[in-house]
């Protein structure tokens, strides 16, 4: 008897759990950030504590109310969004957010946002002072304005310094959350694993831009937005794989995914996790899905754990010549 038809005859079920960060996830499908707002709007079509863990959308020490109108255009394969990282600020989102997230028995993780390295630490440490959270995940694909606005994220030295100067402070984990928008997404990485990230997500949305023909103007009131959807996924897969053969610590793999297959190449690839962004706004039980097929396909092969998948990608032999 194979080991499928073993565990088929013995109704034994596959194991999810990953372990991540210094956390276990009773399985490796997330939310993403700014796709699931803070947990309470999903929660009332189904119970989000069935997920392996939940990312908030951004934070910001004040209150943002984002970018002009129009945020949002649907473009072939996905999406195109600017909305100016929207949020209720930290010190509501301590007294009006945390209240509900402390309720819930799934690992819930900040997104933190700034626009100098002290915003960092400065929410990190109100942060993990307030309780309730399980990690921090940084998004470094804010503008650094000490530096003439560009992106922290393009900048290996400024993410070394953003991730180094919360580690030095938080007790909770700390996961680096890394923009497309770059030469060599691998040299990002490796700065924000020396600076002591416990665990990477990537990618964030690549950035894009829409017009409208017959008025001649730019389809988002921001000109240029993230893409995201299914049309990103083979970009993200592709950093995911390279990112994930160069670092020790997990990565998270983000971008299109829709399905269980999705979320598999994902995992195949390298990926500890997975985090399930614009398709929760199309198909709200898509993470659910997502947890059901991985389990079906576990079965289906005769595997046990969804560890013996991860990193399992062969690959072609090497070709000589030129």
């Amino acid at each position: 008897m194979n080991k499928q038809t073993a565990a088929s005859a013995t109704g034994t079920s596959v194991d999810l759990r990953v372990e991540m960060a210094g956390l276990v996830l009773k399985n490796p499908v997330m939310v993403s950030s700014g796709t699931f707002g803070y947990g309470e709007e999903y929660s009332r079509i189904y119970d989000i504590n069935r997920l392996g863990a939940i990312v908030a959308k951004a934070t910001t020490i004040r209150p943002k109310h984002g970018n002009p109108p129009p945020r949002v255009v649907e473009v072939v394969g996905g999406m195109l969004s600017c909305c100016g990282q929207q949020n209720v600020g930290l010190e509501r989102f301590i007294s009006e957010k945390l209240p509900f997230i402390r309720t819930l028995s799934v690992p819930f993780f900040a997104n933190v946002a700034g626009e100098i390295v002290d915003d960092y630490v400065f929410i990190a440490e109100k942060l993990c002072a307030a309780g309730g959270i399980a990690a921090l995940e940084l998004n470094v694909s804010c503008p650094n304005l000490q530096q003439g606005g560009m992106a922290f994220g393009v900048d290996p030295a400024a993410v070394k310094e953003i991730v180094a100067a919360v580690k030095k402070i938080s007790s909770l984990p700390v996961v680096c959350k890394l923009t497309p928008n770059v030469t060599d997404v691998v040299a990002i990485a490796r700065a924000a694993e020396e600076a002591g990230a416990d665990a990477l997500s990537l990618i964030n949305a690549p950035l894009g831009m829409a017009i409208d023909v017959e008025t001649r103007r730019p389809k988002l009131g921001n000109v240029v937005g993230g893409l995201t959807g299914p049309a990103i996924k083979p970009l993200a897969l592709r950093m995911v794989w390279q990112v994930a053969q160069s670092v020790s610590v997990p990565v998270i793999g983000i971008g299109g995914i829709t399905t269980a297959e999705d979320a598999l190449e994902f995992i195949i690839a390298g990926a500890t996790a997975v985090q399930i962004g614009t398709a929760n706004f199309f198909r709200p039980l898509a993470p659910l899905e997502i947890i059901a097929g991985m389990e079906d396909y576990l079965k289906k092969h005769g595997l046990d754990n969804i560890k013996e998948l991860r990193g399992s990608l062969e690959l072609p032999p090497a070709r000589g010549g030129h």
